[in-house]
């Protein structure tokens, strides 16, 4: 089963559109961005989404599935290189369920952020899945998403599939970078994702547009509907 990420949201009116597309995660970006919600604004987008309880801390995949289960979507907060005080207020004042490091944070901080993590490792060209996987990830869902240079993510740029593949076979794996309706039932169908991640992929001209996040959902849970037959 892979879930499906709409990333980069910054509104009440996109968030409520993509919960009723199915979207499985909200994601919204703390971190310098041309994408950065304010506290205030992801209030809002957390008021308008209903959000209530907040998946446990210590929670892996399992866990997190089935807090989905129970309600969706999730709403996620992206971060890069802050300190664990600021994300924990961030995540409690504004009803975060998950938290997202998107910096070159040490993996020391995962053991004080009081939320399940995605832990981002930008993948550099030629990088394998052995070196990928050489650090213990403590318990993070580990995502996927290409190196650019002095970008965090959103950059529109994919990485090698093949190696996301192999990272995916080992533990549960978020594939980020250049993902498109067009392309997410074949990323789905190659690497097997436990979750796709989306934000560029579905704009037009810089601001989200609902009828590519559509597509995206219904496309990635298309795949996953052949797998799963």
């Amino acid at each position: 089963m892979t879930f499906a990420k709409i990333c980069g949201v910054s509104d009440p009116v996109t968030a409520r559109a993509a919960a009723a597309f199915g979207a499985d995660f909200i994601g919204m970006v703390f971190a310098p961005s041309k994408r950065q919600v304010t506290i205030g604004q992801a209030g809002r987008i957390a008021e308008g989404l209903g959000q209530r309880e907040h998946v446990a801390g210590e929670a892996g995949a399992a866990e997190i599935e089935a807090a989905l289960g129970r309600r969706r979507p999730l709403l996620v907060g992206v971060f890069a290189d802050q300190d664990a005080d600021t994300i924990n207020d961030i995540a409690e004042g504004c009803g975060l369920d998950l938290v997202q490091l998107s910096g070159s944070e040490p993996w020391e901080l995962n053991e004080h952020i009081r939320r399940p993590i995605l832990k981002c490792l930008k993948v550099r060209p030629e990088e394998t899945a052995e070196e990928l996987m050489a650090h213990d990830h403590g318990g993070a869902i580990v995502l996927l998403d290409p190196y650019v240079e002095g970008a965090y993510g959103g950059t529109g740029v994919t990485l090698d599939w093949s190696v996301a593949a192999e990272v995916a076979s080992r533990t549960p794996t978020v594939l980020a970078g250049g993902l498109t309706p067009e392309n997410v039932r074949e990323a789905v169908r190659d690497v097997q994702p436990w979750a796709v991640d989306v934000s560029s992929g579905v704009e037009t001209d810089g601001a989200k547009d609902p009828a590519k996040i559509r597509a995206f959902i219904a496309a990635a849970k298309a795949q996953r509907d052949v797998r799963s037959a």
